[in-house]
């Protein structure tokens, strides 16, 4: 029996995945982007930040409290974190979920991705359970994905292209961030490599905002785009357009 280290639960998750769904943020992160939201589930152990451990039958019993409430195309996410990093719990929760007829998706960026064994076995072994994966394409360039994120980016593109392999239905989500990567030739450039892929389907830009700030003061850690302003309504229709090809 594997158990989970979480950093928390949302039970009315309505921008997870599609539908109402129940949502599981895992503790641990080993990447660090400039502009995350989560801080508090980077650390792996989370003992100051209130995250706990379960089995992952008692997390499923916990999800389907609330599966009145997905409809038709609801279900479970999992989250982070990074949730790739606790393979085998993931195994073992969404083959439990599947078994009782539940649409499962995964968030990740894929940066621990690798086609070495045993986490390739593992990771194929997960993707049979799995209906969906919103898998985040951060910045195209990879310099500037190693600035934005303190990792390469031949993990996450390595995955793309499995997943593309496979079949596998993935959303990509795309953080608008100005002087990072809200940048033209970025975009044509992640456009350019999600034209190559063939199971995409959903991109979606997200607009970078500031309302994570508090909690890095509140953690004391220094917040690096502090001085950055969220993008304009024209510069995200821009990258729409250009993530669209429209």
């Amino acid at each position: 029996m594997t158990l989970g280290r979480i950093n928390k639960l949302e039970t009315f998750g309505s921008v997870d995945g599609p539908g109402v769904r129940f949502v599981v943020f895992t503790q641990g992160c080993p990447m660090r982007c400039l502009f995350c939201h989560n801080p508090e589930t980077w650390d792996f152990k989370g003992e100051s930040e209130g995250a706990f451990d379960i089995t992952a039958e008692d997390l499923l019993k916990k999800a389907l409290r609330y599966k009145s409430y997905w409809g038709k195309e609801g279900g479970i996410t999992v989250s982070g974190g990074e949730p790739l990093m606790q393979m085998d719990f993931l195994i073992e929760f969404f083959e439990l979920a599947k078994a009782v007829g539940v649409h499962t998706c995964i968030d990740t960026s894929g940066v621990n991705f690798v086609r070495n064994e045993p986490y390739f076995s593992k990771f194929k072994r997960l993707m049979e359970s799995t209906d969906l994966l919103l898998v985040d394409l951060k910045v195209i360039d990879p310099e500037e994905h190693k600035k934005l994120t303190g990792h390469g980016i031949e993990h996450n593109l390595d995955m793309f292209r499995f997943l593309d392999e496979i079949q596998k239905p993935i959303w990509i989500r795309h953080v608008l961030v100005p002087g990072i990567s809200d940048n033209d030739d970025y975009l044509k450039r992640a456009k350019a490599f999600i034209d190559t892929l063939h199971n995409v389907k959903k991109v979606e830009v997200l607009p970078y905002h500031s309302l994570a700030v508090a909690k890095y003061k509140q953690m004391g850690i220094e917040y690096a785009l502090k001085d950055t302003k969220s993008p304009s309504p024209e510069r995200i229709a821009n990258a729409k357009a250009i993530l669209s090809g429209a």
